[in-house]
Parts: structure tokens; sequence; C-alpha cells
């Protein structure tokens, strides 16, 4: 079954309990994970951090893996390495996480492994590989609004 990206973007925000795997203590060198975190709570969700090397982010208890979440969570966008996506998506399996999203920059790089992106596909867990969820739903700043557009217009946004 083809599912167009916006349809699988409504559907990634539609959950109400998302996970960012990759927030991080160093906010200077790693802020991607750390903005998609304040920026999905903004938004209404419950966001839930994982990182194996922080006890704590922003007040709230951080999470080493996903199964380690009481509770589950319903997605995860992920915002590491490559090498580090393959684990956190066979983390999904374990956790029975439905839905991963890849984060992917224009400028300072991607999460998005092969196969990761395979993984998911072989265990029906739905993936969105590459874009930011910022340029998306309520709350998307001018600045993504306009890297939405232009990442579309030059057929660079995942399928």
């Amino acid at each position: 079954m083809t599912t167009t990206l916006d349809a699988k973007v409504q559907d990634f925000l539609a959950q109400q309990r998302i996970a960012v795997a990759g927030v991080s203590r160093d906010n200077s060198r790693h802020p991607v994970g750390n903005l998609i975190y304040r920026h999905l709570k903004k938004t209404g969700h419950e966001v839930v951090p994982v990182n194996p090397q922080l006890q704590s982010f922003e007040g709230e208890r951080c999470y080493p893996d996903l199964p380690s979440i009481p509770g589950g969570v319903d997605g995860v966008v992920i915002v590491t390495r490559p090498e580090a996506t393959e684990r956190v998506v066979q983390d999904c399996g374990r956790a029975g996480v439905r839905r991963v999203w890849m984060h992917q920059s224009v400028a300072k790089g991607s999460s998005v492994s092969p196969a990761a992106v395979a993984y998911c596909r072989q265990h029906d867990i739905g993936v969105i590989a590459g874009a930011c969820p910022m340029m998306y739903g309520p709350g998307a700043d001018f600045g993504h609004t306009c890297m939405r557009w232009f990442l579309g217009l030059a057929r660079r946004l995942p399928a």
C-alpha cells in the first residue's frame, strides 16, 4: 500500500506520545533534537527524551532507550548518526513502536540509514526517511515552511 508523504506526516503528528531519540546536553553543537523536542511539546504532544548518556533532560526523566519508557510511545523522531539510527529502529521493534521519523537536515547531516529504513519496512513500522517534523503542522515557522517548499520544488522530500 502506497501512502503519500503528507499522509505519513499527518498520521505521525496525530500521535499524542512521541519520543525524541537524540536530545543532547550540548545545545551548541547538537541542537536539532532539542529543538524538535521543544517544538513537539509546544504543539501539545507528550514528548519523551531518549539519550543513553543523560539521566534527565530539561527537568524530565531521560530514558536510555525506547523499551525503557513506561507505557511506550506512539512514535519516535530519530536525531542521531545513521549507525545509531539502526539501533533505535531495532528498539522500536522490541518496544512495539509503529511510527518512525528519521530526521534529515539541509545543512547538518542526516539520521537516515538505508539499513534502518529496510528494517522498518520489513517489520511493518511506518517510516518517514528524511525531512524535519518542524516543517509540518501547526506551529511551523517561516524558515521551516520555506525549507519545505524549496525541498519539494527540488524533489528532495522523502517519498
